[in-house]
């Protein structure tokens, strides 16, 4: 599963050739979540709080690039690297 971003210990990543809803994943040291791109819920997992806050407002910030990089993966092309939350 490609690496998209990291910041603050949280790893995201996405995966080629899922399933919809469109998707990414967050890591936060032992935790795993599953967030949707169209309003941020976390479909599956669990992330603490602030972590959570964090994936939220980056996801925010880099929705549309997200979303590209949603059909980069439906179509198995390469990932773009998205910037990191500062």
């Amino acid at each position: 599963m490609p690496e998209i971003s990291r910041f603050y210990g949280i790893v995201i990543r996405m995966f080629y050739d899922e399933h919809n809803p469109p998707h990414f994943h967050a890591q936060y040291g032992e935790f795993n979540a599953v967030i949707k791109i169209n309003d941020y819920a976390l479909s599956e997992g669990y992330l603490p709080p602030k972590a959570l806050g964090l994936v939220t407002e980056w996801a925010n910030i880099h929705r549309e690039e997200l979303l590209k990089n949603w059909q980069l993966a439906r179509e198995s092309n390469e990932l773009l690297l998205i910037e990191p939350l500062k």
